[in-house]
């Protein structure tokens, strides 16, 4: 079993690399899905308010919670609920609230007993200082960070909350013993670590998202936005290129609840990108 000290380890680590105070202000927990899961248990809200559209485990579980869940258009709209949700930058839109509109909304529901809760999930491969984390108030407010989908190792299983020191240590306890693997520990610290490859990645991200928007356009998609990560696209005929795409042997995202969208992600290597170009060329 990982000693704990290892884990602490890990966490002061991620607090560097996050920008964090302290590593006691840092959770390391299984994935941020455990940590969204949980969050619901340790903190009573009535009224949940969700910037939307948007992640909607985030939604479906305060509602398994037993709170009122309620999706809002603006930042503005989101004082007056018990707790805030806002992804960000967010899935699959790439829309982002600065941190001076977070600082606002956090004290004011800090001032009234509530929370404020920032996905950051791909906040990595955006520029620096795009992050809430080294603004983060000592109460009110929790952030989440995600570590598989920037590294490309979502099953290490890795996860973190960052906040106060009062709520990082209900969700440490609720996190239990041994939440985190060895294997977690010991490739999340060697990658932390390593801000040479992050900032070497995110800059290659940002030229193949460019480049993935050029031939998205070429077949008749607009490009709506996204993160380096992924690119949301829409059209009248979505239905129909969704087809016609998973007909190419292209798997894209649709949209239940935006039927003229879709989202698909960046090819990894050489090769990948070649395979994308014959099939589109094939549609």
């Amino acid at each position: 079993m990982p000693e704990e000290n290892a884990v602490f380890a890990l966490e002061t680590i991620a607090a560097s690399a996050y920008g964090a105070r302290k590593g006691a202000h840092v959770v390391a927990a299984p994935g941020t899905q455990a940590l969204i899961e949980t969050l619901p248990r340790l903190f009573e809200a009535k009224r949940v308010g969700i910037l939307g559209f948007t992640y909607t485990e985030h939604a479906s579980c305060w509602r398994r919670g037993g709170a009122l869940v309620e999706t809002v258009a603006s930042v503005e709209a989101l004082s007056g609920f018990d707790v805030a949700i806002i992804v960000n930058p967010n899935n699959p839109d790439g829309r982002y609230v600065s941190v001076n509109e977070l600082l606002t909304l956090s004290e004011t529901l800090a001032a009234r007993g509530g929370r404020l809760i920032v996905d950051e999930a791909f906040v990595d491969v955006m520029y620096e200082g795009a992050s809430f984390a080294p603004y983060l108030p000592g109460r009110g407010a929790i952030i989440l960070r995600s570590f598989g989908k920037t590294y490309g190792l979502a099953g290490v299983r890795l996860g973190f909350a960052i906040a106060g020191l009062e709520d990082a240590a209900l969700i440490r306890q609720a996190m239990g013993l041994w939440a985190v693997s060895g294997v977690a520990i010991e490739v999340g610290g060697k990658a932390l670590d390593d801000r040479a490859w992050l900032d070497a990645t995110r800059e290659q991200l940002i030229i193949k998202a460019v480049r993935l928007d050029t031939m998205m356009r070429q077949i008749g998609l607009t490009v709506e936005g996204g993160t380096p990560l992924y690119r949301l696209l829409s059209s009248d005929r979505a239905s129909d290129y969704f087809k016609r795409f998973c007909e190419a042997g292209i798997l894209v995202r649709a949209f239940r609840d935006k039927p003229n969208w879709l989202r698909v992600g960046l090819p990894g290597d050489a090769n990948e990108w070649a395979l994308l170009e014959k099939r589109l060329k094939n549609l």
